[in-house]
């Protein structure tokens, strides 16, 4: 429905939804502030020690804050990355970020609006003080400071031309939500902090989850080294299914320890049930120190410690549904198109189902990043055939006008090097387990009534007494803490319980998979040396690597004509997917949206990460 604007690329969908989230804030502002004008007047104004605009200016900063916690209250819902909230609506975590930044936006304005309104008035009526105000009963100014301040941080590092050049900044800020979300509590007291409660909550048992999975090591079994990126190989539980695009988050110590960064798979779990593989593009310093530790010769390095959270994605996909699919890439783009095609060859081979007809179109900088193309097929030792596979790839490399002369191959060939796994790193697995979502609610509705029979206690043994039976009240302050705390302790409990009683049984099996992997995942390689070349998995593999070769057309010096080869493809259905540099996705998305075609069905990859 639009393509270029703040919104970015949005449906009709998202653009009615968001439409009448405005038209509620709107309302809701408007009908607050025509039933608290009705009653303040001259007179009451001056009771007050105030003019009547000073008295209508706090009262619109009130109502600002009041219009924010709506806001506030769907913040979370789309960064918890399980949720399955999400899965109910066919949202996956990596496409509801979006949603994350326009209500971030939204709320972010309308808390600075709130907090600049009372700090005018306190300034125009001679009550500055009040901002070093703490109340043991009421608003706590200075909690709300502190809020807004950290709110305030993370608001200015999430600008996206901050984000692009400095994402650890922005990505270490964004750990300021903690202090955002306790302060704010503590600002309005825990009765009215529940309007954010169920978000909230939802995120903390996807939090504490994903802190529980990134606890293991888990198990990498080889990386594939291209010029200028590379493969690794992971090896998983046959119970883990994903779909195609989807993502996983990694994190290796011996490069950063506190550093994770997201990446899409490129495995298929049907075609390759016992690995996860991702492609790593060798653009930022820590994927450039990861690839000079795996790919210089003189490293001593065999065994890589690493941890993951994940992987997350859709529950379902569409594609084979249409006549034929495109995928229009830039750069490492490319990345989530491996996974489809690797999930075709599976889907023609293996259940013999009709696929539609594969387009792949790719743009490319230099020739030599034409290497990313030689991971579009799976290693060795995994049977799949192209034949059946009605693919093509038009590859543009747009800064070098002819194929240089060193250049034997279209596609490059790659090194492989195999790592030795220590006996303790884990396959990668749902950290629930295969039957996650039962797992989920058990946890969510469990952890939910041991808060509410703890906090229950609590107020009747203990606050209680304190409020009715003395002279003293019970400081809004401590009774947040005492929420926020048990909150805390029943999503922990709960929570390890379920992950230990699945982790338990993971490891029963993983020690099947450990032989396995030791005897024919791992190949006879030199003595001296954990490299050889791709020339072996040629050997092996010449019928299917032919065949990729032979489907596969270099184009130097050119940009793809999007516009013709999309109007040129035939089909009642046609999908268009694109993934990679913004720019691209908006020339993809203004032609499938011109209406001068009606079988074009777009779809956005867009990582925000």
């Amino acid at each position: 429905m639009v393509v270029k604007g703040p919104l970015g690329i949005v449906t009709g969908i998202e653009l009615g939804f968001f439409v009448m989230f405005i038209a509620l804030l709107v309302w809701s502002f408007s009908t607050y502030l025509q039933n608290s004008f009705a009653k303040i007047t001259l007179q009451s104004a001056a009771e007050d020690g105030e003019k009547l605009w000073e008295s209508k200016l706090e009262s619109s900063g009130l109502r600002l804050g009041l219009i924010g916690n709506i806001c506030l209250s769907f913040l979370f819902f789309p960064v918890a990355r399980g949720s399955s909230v999400l899965a109910v609506f066919g949202l996956t975590s990596e496409g509801s970020i979006k949603y994350h930044i326009w209500l971030g936006h939204m709320v972010m304005t309308l808390f600075t609006a709130h907090g600049l309104s009372y700090i005018t008035f306190w300034a125009f009526t001679n009550q500055i003080s009040a901002m070093l105000t703490w109340e043991k009963v009421d608003i706590s100014v200075v909690a709300g400071e502190i809020a807004l301040v950290a709110g305030l941080a993370m608001w200015i590092t999430a600008i996206p031309r901050i984000r692009r050049k400095m994402f650890e900044l922005f990505f270490y800020t964004h750990y300021l939500y903690i202090v955002f979300v306790l302060f704010f509590v503590l600002h309005v007291g825990i009765p009215y902090a529940c309007i954010m409660l169920p978000a909230f909550y939802l995120f903390m048992v996807d939090r504490f989850l994903r802190f529980l999975q990134s606890r293991n090591s888990v198990r990498l079994l080889s990386t594939r080294i291209l010029p200028d990126s590379f493969e690794l190989n992971f090896s998983k539980t046959q119970a883990l299914n994903f779909q195609p695009t989807s993502t996983i988050f990694i994190n290796v110590p011996s490069v950063s320890k506190i550093q994770w960064h997201p990446f899409t798979i490129t495995s298929s779990s049907k075609l390759e049930p016992e690995k996860l593989s991702v492609l790593i593009k060798c653009e930022g310093n820590w994927s450039k120190k990861l690839h000079q530790l795996l790919s210089s010769p003189s490293s001593s390095v065999d065994r890589l410690q690493v941890s993951v959270e994940g992987p997350y994605g859709p529950v379902s996909t569409h594609f084979l549904r249409h006549d034929t699919l495109v995928m229009v890439s830039g750069g490492s783009g490319i990345t989530p198109f491996i996974s489809i095609i690797r999930d075709m060859i599976f889907n023609a081979k293996a259940l013999n189902s009709k696929t539609p007809r594969l387009l792949l179109i790719s743009a490319f900088k230099n020739s030599s990043d034409l290497a990313a193309l030689d991971i579009v097929l799976p290693l060795a030792g995994i049977p799949y055939d192209l034949a059946d596979l009605n693919l093509q790839i038009e590859a543009f490399v747009t800064r070098e006008k002819q194929q240089p002369q060193s250049q034997a191959t279209k596609i490059p060939l790659s090194r492989i090097r195999w790592l030795k796994p220590k006996p303790t790193d884990s396959p990668i697995s749902a950290v629930l387990g295969p039957n996650h979502w039962i797992w989920l609610g058990g946890i969510i509705t469990s952890s939910f009534v041991v808060f509410l029979v703890l906090i229950g206690l609590i107020n009747r043994f203990y606050i209680y007494p304190i409020d009715h039976n003395s002279n003293k009240v019970f400081a809004y302050s401590y009774r947040a803490l005492l929420n926020i705390l048990v909150i805390c302790f029943a999503i922990t409990a709960t929570a390890s319980l379920a992950v230990f009683w699945n982790k338990r049984e993971n490891d029963m099996k993983s020690k099947q998979i450990q032989s396995l992997n030791g005897s024919s995942l791992t190949p006879t390689a030199s003595p001296e040396s954990m490299f050889y070349n791709a020339e072996r998995e040629l050997e092996l593999e010449s019928l299917p690597r032919q065949t990729l070769a032979e489907a596969t057309k270099v184009h130097y010096g050119e940009r793809p004509d999007l516009k013709r080869i999309l109007f040129e493809c035939k089909g009642s259905s046609i999908g268009v997917l694109a993934s990679g540099p913004k720019q691209l996705r908006h020339e993809v998305a203004n032609i499938c949206s011109s209406g001068l075609v009606e079988n074009l069905h777009f779809e956005s990859i867009s990582f925000s990460w």
